[in-house]
C-alpha cells in the first residue's frame, strides 16, 4: 500500500511539473525563511543558558524616583558587595565587578589588546564559566593572578603551557597566569578575554579603596547567588532599603534583583516596571517565521484544492474498490509530508548557503548544528507540522467526494468551492500588505532619528583610549600632533561623545526642593567645545587665560531651559556641596540614545578624570597619511601600546543596530513573502486560466477583446487584494503605533503609506494574474471548442 502511494505521489508530481515546481518552491522558500529566523530566535534564548545556576543568579539593580517617574540603573555602591552578605541568609554568595575595559596584555614584547574585567574571587564559583586549568575557588585569590581564556592563551604563548607564566599587563603589573578558561560563548552577556582580580584594583587604583565605605557613589557592578530561585522576593523585601539605612534619603533608592537569564530578553525598565528589551524582537520574528510559513502552507492547499477535480476519478476508483475515507486522508496527507520533506531537503541546502550572507546581516556566528539531536526533533517537526497543515484542509476535502458521482462524472465542485481559496488568497495578500507597510514606517522612523541635529560634528573625528603612557605626555603629544598639520584639535574627557559614562544630581538658584533632575556629567580638558565643534551660545568655553576654570561649569541648552534662568553666565550651581560658576552656555548635544530626547548636561574642568582621547584630523584626501602621522606621533610618546583608533560616525551608527536589523529583515522577508504569494498567485491563476479555456473560446467567438477577458479574469483576484487591504491597513496602523511608542523620539504613520502599499499589491496581482489571462485570451478559440 505505501509503495503504492509513494509511486502515485512520484507520477503526480511529474505529472504535474509545473504546479509541483510552485509548490515545492514555495515550501521551500518558507521553510529556509522559517529556518534562519528561529536560528536567530533560538540564539537570543539562549543567552547565558549554558551557566549551570543561570536560574539562582542576579544583578543587583536600583529603582529611584525623580524627573517625574521611577528610573531604573544597574550600578551600585561598592559598600553593598560587602553589605548584602549580611542582610539576608538566603544570599550564598556576593561578587563585585568592573564594566569591562580594554587592557594591554604583553608576553615577551608580544604586545596585544584584549578585553577583561576586575572581578572579585567569588565570580567564577558563581557563574562557573568552564576552566580547563587551575580551580574556580581559588584562581582569583591572589592579587597577583591573571585568569585567560584558551584562544588569549594561544596568543600569548602559543603551544606552551601558560600556568604561572607571566603576564605584563597595561605595560606595569607582572601578573601570574593562574586559569585557563574555555572561550566564552558568543550568547554570553559577559564578553571577555580575561579576568583580573579586584584585589589587584585595589592595590592600583586608590580611587577604588577611596569609595569603599561611599554609599553614594553609584558606579560598580554587583551580582548575587541565592541558595534557592524561590527565595528572590524574599531576599529583595529584606534588601530593599539597605542605601535608605546607609543615608541615602534623598532619592530613596530601592535596591532590587534582576535574574540573569532576564538579563538579554528583558534589560529595559520604564517607570520601575520591567519593559521587555530583546525579547520584543524575539515574539516579533516569531511571529514572522509562522507566517511566512502558513503562507507558504496556503500555496500548497490552494493547488491542491484547486486541481481537484483532476483527482475525482481516482478518488472514485479507490473508494469503489474499497478504500474507506481515512485511508485516503493518510493518502494524501502523505503526499503532502513527502512534498514537504523534499522541500525541508532544499530549504536546508539553501539555508546553508545563504548563512554566510545572513550572519553578516544579523551580526551573529550562527550554525546549523547537525550533530543536535533538538535539530532532528525540530526538522522532523517541521516537515510532520508543514505536511499536515498543507495537506490537511484537500486530503478532508478530497476524501468527501461519493464515487457514484465522480465515476458518472457529475462532480462539480459548486458555486462556494473556490471560497476557502479566496480566503486564504486574502490572507497571503494581507500578511505582505502588513510587511510591505511595516518596512515603509521603520525606514522612516530610521531616516527620521539620522535626521536629527547632533549639536557637534562627526567628520574626520576620532577617539583613543586614555593611557598612564598618554598621561604623563598629554601636553607635549597634544602640541606635536597640532604642529603637525594633520590635526585641527586635541582633546580629552571621562566619554567619548558618543556616550554617556556618568549622571549627577545639580542645584540652581529657585529650584524646587522636590525636584530631582539627572544631568548628564562631562570632564575634560581644554579645547573640548572647539575639537567636537559644538557651538557656545553663550558666554565661554574653558580657558588657560582663566586661573578658577576649575571652579567653572558649563550647561547645555536643555539644561537651561529647565533651570529657567533669565541672565544665566555668572550664576552660582550647587554641584557635590560646592558652588562652581556658569560661564557658558553650549548647543544640545546628542550624547545619548537618538530615540530620546537630549538630556541636560554640564561640564566641567577636571584632567584627572579623563579616560578618552579625542582628535579631529584636518580635511583632507588623503586619510591614510594623516593617520599615518599621527600614528607616528603616538608610537614616541605611547610606544607600549599598539595605535587603535575609532572613528566616531562609525560609533554613532552603531546605535542603530538594533532597529536596522529590524529594518534589514523586515524588508528581507516582506520580499520572500510578496515571492511565495506570487508564486501561489501564479499556479492559481494558470489553473484558473486553464479551468475557464472554453468559456473564454465562447467569449471570443462572440467578439469579446483580448483586453475585456483579461479584466474579466483579473477581476476576481483584484477584489481579493482589496478585500486584503481593508482588513489589513487598519491592523498595521495599530501595530505600528504599538511599536513606535518605545522610541520617545518617533515619526509619526503617515496616511500616503496606505495608499501607496494598496496599489502596489494591486498592481503585482493584476500582473501577475495578467501573465496567465493573456496566455488564455490569445488562444485560438477553435482548439478549446473542437469537442463541443
Amino acid at each position: 500500500m505505501f509503495r503504492n502511494y509513494f509511486l502515485v505521489s512520484i507520477r503526480n508530481l511529474l505529472k504535474n511539473r509545473i504546479y509541483s515546481f510552485i509548490n515545492i518552491a514555495g515550501l521551500s522558500i518558507g521553510i529556509c525563511c522559517s529556518m534562519l529566523i528561529l536560528l536567530w530566535v533560538f540564539d537570543e534564548l539562549s543567552f547565558d543558558r549554558f551557566i549551570p545556576k543561570s536560574e539562582r543568579l542576579y544583578q543587583l539593580m536600583v529603582h529611584a524616583e525623580f524627573d517625574g517617574k521611577i528610573n531604573s540603573w544597574r550600578s551600585v555602591p561598592l559598600p553593598t558587595y560587602e553589605g548584602l552578605k549580611n542582610v539576608d541568609n538566603h544570599i550564598k554568595r556576593t561578587a563585585v565587578a568592573d564594566w569591562g575595559d580594554t587592557h594591554l596584555l604583553n608576553v615577551d614584547e608580544n604586545p596585544i589588546l584584549k578585553k577583561g574585567y576586575y572581578v572579585s574571587e567569588e565570580f567564577l564559583e558563581m557563574f562557573e564559566f568552564p576552566l580547563l586549568q587551575g580551580n574556580a575557588a581559588t584562581v582569583l585569590d591572589e592579587p597577583a593572578s591573571i585568569v585567560i581564556t584558551e584562544s588569549t592563551a594561544r596568543v600569548l604563548f602559543g603551544e606552551e603551557d601558560p600556568i604561572n607564566k607571566i603576564v605584563r599587563v597595561d605595560d606595569k603589573s607582572e601578573l601570574k597566569v593562574s586559569g585557563i578558561l574555555k572561550d566564552i560563548p558568543a550568547n554570553s552577556s559577559f564578553e571577555f578575554d580575561f579576568l583580573l582580580t579586584w584585589k589587584h584594583r585595589e592595590q592600583t587604583v586608590p580611587w577604588v579603596v577611596e569609595n569603599q565605605d561611599n554609599w553614594g557613589n553609584y558606579s560598580f557592578q554587583v551580582f548575587l547567588e541565592l541558595d534557592d530561585a524561590g527565595q528572590q522576593a524574599a531576599v529583595e523585601r529584606s534588601i530593599a532599603n539597605l542605601l535608605v539605612e546607609h543615608g541615602e534619603v534623598d532619592l530613596k533608592p530601592q535596591l532590587f534583583l534582576h535574574a540573569m537569564p532576564r538579563w538579554r530578553l528583558y534589560s529595559n525598565f520604564e517607570n520601575g516596571v520591567e519593559k521587555g528589551g530583546m525579547s520584543d524582537y524575539v515574539k516579533l520574528f516569531s511571529v514572522i517565521a509562522v507566517f511566512i510559513l502558513i503562507i507558504a502552507c496556503i500555496n500548497f492547499m490552494n493547488l491542491a484544492t484547486a486541481r481537484s477535480e483532476r483527482r475525482a476519478k481516482e478518488v472514485g476508483i479507490r473508494k469503489s474498490v474499497g478504500s474507506g475515507r481515512r485511508d485516503l486522508i493518510a493518502q494524501f496527507i502523505g503526499e503532502s509530508v513527502f512534498i514537504s520533506f523534499i522541500a525541508f531537503l532544499i530549504a536546508l541546502i539553501l539555508a546553508q548557503l545563504l548563512l554566510p550572507a545572513y550572519n553578516e546581516l544579523v551580526e551573529k556566528k550562527l550554525f546549523i548544528d547537525y550533530a543536535s539531536l533538538h535539530f532532528w526533533l525540530f526538522a522532523l517537526g517541521i516537515i510532520l507540522i508543514t505536511g499536515w497543515v498543507a495537506g490537511s484542509y484537500p486530503a478532508f476535502y478530497l476524501s468527501s467526494f461519493q464515487p457514484v458521482k465522480v465515476l458518472k462524472g457529475k462532480v462539480r465542485l459548486g458555486k462556494n468551492a473556490s471560497t476557502p481559496r479566496k480566503v486564504l488568497v486574502t490572507l497571503q495578500f494581507g500578511f505582505s500588505i502588513i510587511l510591505i507597510i511595516a518596512t515603509v514606517v521603520i525606514y522612516e522612523q530610521i531616516q527620521l532619528v539620522k535626521g536629527r541635529t547632533l549639536g557637534y560634528e562627526q567628520e574626520n573625528l576620532i577617539t583613543v583610549s586614555h593611557t598612564e603612557e598618554i598621561e604623563k605626555n598629554y601636553e607635549v603629544l597634544k602640541n606635536e600632533l597640532l604642529q603637525s598639520g594633520v590635526v585641527e584639535g586635541v582633546t580629552r574627557s571621562n566619554s567619548a561623545i558618543t556616550q554617556i559614562n556618568s549622571n549627577n544630581f545639580v542645584g540652581w538658584p529657585g529650584k524646587p526642593e522636590d525636584q530631582r533632575v539627572l544631568f548628564t556629567t562631562i570632564a575634560t580638558e581644554y579645547d573640548y567645545t572647539h575639537t567636537m565643534g559644538i557651538k557656545v551660545l553663550e558666554g565661554r568655553d574653558f580657558s588657560k587665560d582663566f586661573v578658577n576654570d576649575t571652579s567653572a561649569i558649563i550647561i547645555n541648552k536643555s539644561a537651561l531651559d529647565i533651570m529657567g534662568l533669565d541672565d544665566p553666565i555668572g550664576t552660582e550651581l550647587d554641584l557635590w556641596g560646592k558652588k562652581r560658576t556658569l560661564i557658558g552656555i553650549v548647543d544640545n548635544v546628542m550624547m545619548g540614545s537618538p530615540y530620546q530626547e537630549v538630556k541636560p548636561m554640564f561640564m566641567i574642568l577636571d584632567p584627572e578624570w579623563t579616560s578618552v582621547l579625542s582628535i579631529r584630523l584636518s580635511r583632507t584626501r588623503d586619510l591614510e597619511e594623516s593617520l599615518a602621522k599621527v600614528r607616528e606621533i603616538f608610537s614616541t610618546y605611547n610606544s607600549a601600546y599598539p595605535f587603535e583608533y575609532s572613528f566616531v560616525d562609525e560609533e554613532f551608527q552603531k546605535k542603530f543596530t538594533t532597529i536596522k536589523l529590524t529594518s534589514s529583515l523586515a524588508s528581507l522577508f516582506a520580499l520572500l513573502t510578496i515571492l511565495i504569494t506570487s508564486l501561489g498567485l501564479f499556479g492559481l491563476a494558470a489553473y484558473t486560466a486553464e479551468q475557464r479555456t472554453k468559456e473564454i473560446g465562447i467569449r471570443k467567438v462572440l467578439g469579446a477583446s483580448v483586453l475585456s477577458i483579461v479584466t474579466f479574469m483579473s477581476k476576481d483576484f483584484s477584489r481579493l487584494v482589496i478585500i486584503a487591504f481593508a482588513i489589513s491597513a487598519p491592523l498595521a496602523w495599530w501595530l505600528l503605533n504599538a511599536y513606535l511608542e518605545r522610541y520617545p523620539v518617533r515619526t509619526s504613520v503617515g496616511w500616503w503609506i496606505f495608499p501607496l502599499t494598496g496599489v502596489l499589491a494591486l498592481l503585482l496581482a493584476i500582473v501577475v494574474v495578467t501573465t496567465q489571462s493573456l496566455r488564455a485570451a490569445q488562444a485560438n478559440p477553435v482548439k478549446s471548442l473542437r469537442s463541443e
